[in-house]
């Protein structure tokens, strides 16, 4: 694994800025200070605030030396030039650091650049190779394991779009069963359900997605945090067998949610509000 991942809260980036900093303070060599420097850019990208990132980047470039270094800095770089906005520029980026990553026998960090690729790929045969480079790394190199369930959702939903519902299947169950593997983190688990599900009422298998989506509903409202997409799902599963008043019950609880969570709901709003009525 990645030696500072556990210095990562994502949803808490005031308390990661906090540890990173002491662990700047720490380091010894110069190189381990680039390291850390490319995390704090990482910290700025994710807010927004692309300046302060790149200074820290331009810090971390004057110390690195090593491929561990230099890969870190390709990756965080790449990962700034994505986030505000340029792509094309990203993409050089995270195949520099997937190099240097490999070079340094850094297997986490390399299956980390392949999947960043695969996400600014200019077109599907690139983005289905690179994500598959990323599996292989996943599933040869422990190191690597926890990329896999990341890799296989997004393949899976390349291949859902593409209507290759067989094949988005079999990686959505895949990762579904990495997932499982992680059972401290019980929300990837359930995500990884309601893809299992929604691919399943696609293939006319609504019965057998039920379950699967009625456990997914049951953990959001135990966790506190009921999600809208999981109450849509069920809705559509229990109309396409019949069951039209848990349709309604499960439309009504969605509705409220994605109006407030997902800006694209207003193309779906017409059918949800036809099962609620």
């Amino acid at each position: 694994m990645d030696r500072l991942r556990a210095l990562w809260d994502f949803g808490d980036l005031e308390a990661t800025e906090e540890r990173l900093r002491a662990q700047l303070a720490a380091e010894v060599s110069a190189d381990g200070r680039a390291e850390v420097l490319t995390q704090l850019a990482r910290v700025e990208g994710l807010r927004g605030e692309f300046e302060r990132a790149d200074a820290l980047a331009d810090e971390a470039d004057q110390l690195a030396e090593t491929d561990v270094a230099r890969a870190r800095l390709a990756l965080e770089r790449g990962r700034i030039r994505r986030s505000s906005g340029d792509r094309e520029a990203a993409r050089p980026l995270f195949e520099a650091a997937y190099a240097a990553a490999l070079s340094a026998e850094q297997y986490f960090m390399a299956a980390d650049a392949a999947h960043m690729v695969a996400l600014v790929a200019p077109d599907r045969e690139r983005f289905l190779g690179w994500t598959r480079r990323g599996l292989e790394l996943a599933e040869t190199h422990d190191a690597a394991s926890t990329w896999a369930g990341p890799l296989l959702n997004n393949l899976g939903w390349e291949l859902y779009e593409a209507g290759e519902l067989a094949g988005a299947l079999d990686a959505f169950e895949r990762a579904l069963a990495v997932r499982e593997t992680e059972p401290d983190e019980p929300g990837p688990i359930e995500i990884a359900r309601y893809a299992v599900g929604k691919t399943l009422r696609a293939l006319d298998r609504a019965e057998e997605a039920i379950p699967l989506l009625e456990r997914a509903v049951a953990w959001a409202a135990e966790s506190g945090a009921p999600d809208g997409w999981f109450h849509e799902e069920l809705a559509e599963e229990y109309a396409a067998v019949g069951r039209l008043g848990p349709a309604r019950e499960q439309a009504l609880l969605a509705l409220p949610l994605l109006e407030r969570d997902d800006p694209g709901f207003a193309d779906r709003r017409e059918r949800l509000q036809r099962l609620a009525d």
